[in-house]
Parts: structure tokens; sequence; C-alpha cells
């Protein structure tokens, strides 16, 4: 085993969204697009790591795959 600390989890939009971003979701228990559904795009905007660039890259992704942040 070369990864010591492998997490499946980690993989959550790895190759979408940056490190800090992703940590955020992790420490906010969202680990998939159903999860991040459930959330506004306000308040995932309000986590460390996410700013304009990164939103942008996660709501193409988020279409691509028919999901959508819930209305504030």
């Amino acid at each position: 085993m070369y990864a010591l600390n492998y997490d499946s989890k980690d993989e959550f939009l790895q190759d979408i969204i940056a490190i800090p971003a992703r940590k955020s979701l992790g420490k906010e228990k969202i680990d998939s697009l159903e999860k991040l559904s459930d959330y506004s795009e306000k308040e995932i905007m309000q986590l460390h790591g996410f700013g304009k660039n990164t939103m942008v890259k996660l709501k193409n992704h988020m279409k691509e795959n028919q999901v959508f942040f819930k209305e504030a």
C-alpha cells in the first residue's frame, strides 16, 4: 500500500476544485453532489477556499451532473 492516509472521500471533486475548498467541504461532511445540493450557493461561499473562480468550476461540474444548489 502506497498511501498510508488514503481516504476515498478525498477523491470527491479532486480534479474540479483546489484542496482548501475540498477540505472545507470535508469538514462539513459534504462528500457527494447529493449532499452539496442540500446547501445554498451562499452557504458554500462562506466556507474557506471558496471564491468566484472555485464556485464557477463547482457550478459547471454540478450542472454537467444535473445537480443544483438549493434556493436560498
